[in-house]
């Protein structure tokens, strides 16, 4: 029988994977509508009253997602009045999904990283992953690796799909 060789272990590949960046800590998402008059009505006064006697210790060192799950028109003020309750014990803060606030941290991290082992080889952005990695985490990775790699795939090796060849000068 002939030995078995992983051709992928032994190539010039480089992968890619945004699992290993993305940043450890509880993710928890808000949901304002909670605190509207049968979850749409924004009254002024009720709403600062539910801010002030919610307990904003429980996000500690958190990263933090507030949303409104509802059709009702938000002031932006109430928005940013939640972000200010939450601002000295949450690690992060951002209007919108869990998805949004992962997406957020992407955008702070992956500008950070040197690319330049990636200098004219060819690379794969792994496509599976355990973590809840967001789409715009891929797009904007395969942005910084373009100006570096001699090509992008994204997938898996046994199956992965050509993104970017650079081009013959």
């Amino acid at each position: 029988m002939e030995e078995i060789i992983n051709k992928v272990a032994n190539s010039a590949l480089e992968v890619f994977d945004l699992e290993d960046y993305y940043p450890k800590g509880m993710r928890v998402q808000i949901d304002i509508s909670q605190w509207l008059l049968e979850g749409f009505l924004l009254k002024e006064k009720d709403f600062r009253e539910h801010l002030k006697n919610h307990d904003w210790s429980q996000y500690q060192d958190q990263y933090v997602a507030v949303h409104c799950s509802t059709d009702a028109i938000i002031p932006a003020w109430a928005l940013i009045l939640v972000a200010v309750q939450l601002a000295p014990f949450a690690k992060k803060v951002v209007n919108g999904t869990i998805e949004d606030l992962d997406g957020s941290l992407y955008e702070e991290i992956l500008p950070t990283i040197d690319y330049s082992a990636y200098k004219n080889k060819p690379v794969i952005v792994k496509g599976c992953s355990k973590k809840p990695v967001p789409m715009r985490a891929y797009i904007l990775a395969t942005t910084y690796l373009q100006p570096f790699a001699r090509s992008i795939m994204y997938g898996e090796a046994c199956s992965a799909v050509p993104l970017y060849k650079e081009s013959k000068k």
